[in-house]
């Protein structure tokens, strides 16, 4: 038996930090939306505390971070802090932007999702997320 959705998939988009290139967040958050999505946008400058806060009162499925600063490997650790200080342990971490290959693979291991470069088609974006949150989510 195939689970299958029962509601539209939460998904929160978010600008860390100092990063104030968000063109290509609002980009990603529109196309979910269009995908059927429901998109919670923070807007720029959020601290990995408020990221995590925001996905635990919106009840998100999955949380994606946009990020051009190279600050990736201090951003996204410290969210994988917070969220299992939290006990969220059902929501996908999963995001995008100019992160080196290697730093992606570090990144898979302590527990971020798929992470995705400039050019990845929004196709593979939402299936990505659509059969991560069927597969891991309980509705």
């Amino acid at each position: 038996m195939s689970k299958t959705l029962n509601r539209p998939i939460r998904v929160l988009v978010a600008k860390v930090g100092l990063d104030g290139h968000d063109r290509g967040a609002k980009v990603i958050a529109t196309s979910l939306r269009d995908a059927g999505m429901e998109v919670i946008y923070t807007g720029l400058r959020q601290t990995p505390e408020m990221v995590v806060n925001t996905a635990l009162q919106e009840d998100v499925d999955a949380i994606g971070v946009s990020i051009l600063s190279g600050a990736h490997m201090t951003v996204f650790p410290k969210i994988v802090e917070i969220m299992r200080q939290k006990e969220v342990k059902d929501v996908l971490l999963t995001g995008g932007g100019i992160i080196p290959e290697n730093d992606m693979k570090k990144l898979k291991e302590i527990g971020v999702g798929e992470l995705f470069a400039p050019g990845t088609t929004m196709e593979t974006i939402v299936n990505y997320i659509k059969g991560w949150v069927v597969e891991n989510r309980n509705f």
